[in-house]
């Protein structure tokens, strides 16, 4: 999957991500950009998902594997 940065900036207050560890487990995470990362549930992902106004989609590519990514969305 192919991903092509905007290049004007985005202002975001939040950004959530799902990524998987080395495990393969998901874990899901609410980032303030220069402040903090905290790790959520999913549940609470999947409802920022859903409800929330989303700015931005960034597909994050595996390293080492083109079939599996993750993602972020920007709040």
């Amino acid at each position: 999957m192919r991903y092509i940065p905007s290049p004007i900036p985005i202002p975001v207050t939040l950004v959530y991500r799902a990524a998987a560890n080395k495990s393969g487990r998901m874990q899901y995470y609410r980032i303030q950009p220069g402040r903090n990362k905290l790790r959520i549930s999913r549940s609470e992902f999947i409802k920022a998902f859903n409800e929330s106004n989303i700015v931005a989609l960034n597909p994050l590519q595996v390293k080492g594997n083109e079939v599996d990514f993750q993602i972020e969305f920007y709040v």
